[in-house]
């Protein structure tokens, strides 16, 4: 029999666990977690905080262009630009560019002769006076010296020019423009001195001829305290609707820098988008009938 042998079992070793992590490494570990999500959450309040400003900024600056009108922010003075010819072409302020003035040369080439009234410069649009040879051109210019006398010119070829005085300014046009909608007085067939809108000092030939184009290029509009052009859009819209020399025939109302918040706000609103027939750059040109009694000047 073979010799009986033991085996040997070697004794158990106790399981080694790995070797614990320094206790100063485990709180800088947290300590950097909690540093980036600090920083996370100050980026965070920045963001929203640059977004409520945004916000801020932009509604007190909607409500400030109410107030203000943007069309109210470039200065030109019509006194200072050249008169309208064929070759004029215009590079500062906002005097006609090549194709406006071709434009309304054109259009009084096809209503030539006829009455003009002219909310603007003699000398700029001296070339319609011109051409309109046979008809009657009045001009009514922004009055700017009080010290001059003269307030009324006749020239040659049947023209006068009429300094004319303003009691608004650019900057009261949105408010102007409200009292206008809620007053009676300022209607078409109604309108009389007590309309904010209305020009209770033009000469009497202004209201006693039939016009057949009404041109409003004037008063000046191009800052906050300019007289700015709602009274003279308001009293194109008003005469126009009375008639013109010919029964049977609609009045003509151009309006220039239609670019700007206060020509394009108030040829809306008396002129009417319904009568707007063509447009060239800055000029607009409505085409209004008769209309007796009218209670409104745009159809609802």
């Amino acid at each position: 029999m073979p010799p009986h042998v033991t085996h040997y079992h070697p004794p158990l070793l106790p399981r080694l666990s790995p070797h614990p992590r320094p206790k100063h490494l485990k709180q800088g570990k947290v300590g950097m977690k909690f540093i980036k999500k600090k920083i996370i959450l100050v980026l965070l309040f920045i963001l929203c905080t640059a977004s409520i400003f945004r916000l801020l900024n932009i509604s007190i600056f909607a409500q400030f262009s109410l107030s203000l009108p943007s069309a109210a922010l470039i200065h030109h003075s019509y006194n200072s630009q050249p008169p309208l010819t064929r070759n004029s072409i215009s590079t500062k302020g906002t005097g006609p560019t090549l194709k406006e003035t071709r434009f309304i040369l054109d259009l009084f080439s096809r209503l030539a002769p006829c009455n003009v009234l002219v909310f603007g410069s003699a000398n700029q649009y001296s070339s319609i006076a011109s051409m309109n040879s046979g008809g009657a051109t009045v001009f009514l210019e922004d009055y700017l010296d009080s010290r001059s006398t003269s307030t009324s010119i006749t020239r040659p070829n049947n023209t006068r020019v009429h300094k004319i005085m303003y009691s608004t300014r650019a900057s009261e046009a949105y408010q102007l423009l409200r009292d206008a909608r809620g007053n009676p007085e300022c209607l078409p067939e109604s309108q009389t001195s007590r309309c904010s809108l209305a020009m209770t000092n033009l000469p009497g030939e202004v209201y006693d001829t039939m016009w057949d184009v009404v041109v409003v290029d004037g008063p000046d509009g191009g800052g906050p305290y300019s007289p700015g052009r709602m009274a003279s859009i308001y009293t194109a819209g008003v005469l126009a609707r009375r008639g013109n020399s010919n029964s049977n025939s609609s009045s003509h109302v151009v309006v220039h820098d239609v670019d700007r918040m206060i020509e394009k706000w108030f040829s809306w609103e008396f002129l009417c988008e319904e009568n707007l027939v063509s447009s060239k750059g800055r000029f607009w040109h409505f085409r209004i009938g008769k209309k007796t009694n009218a209670t409104t000047f745009c159809t609802p």
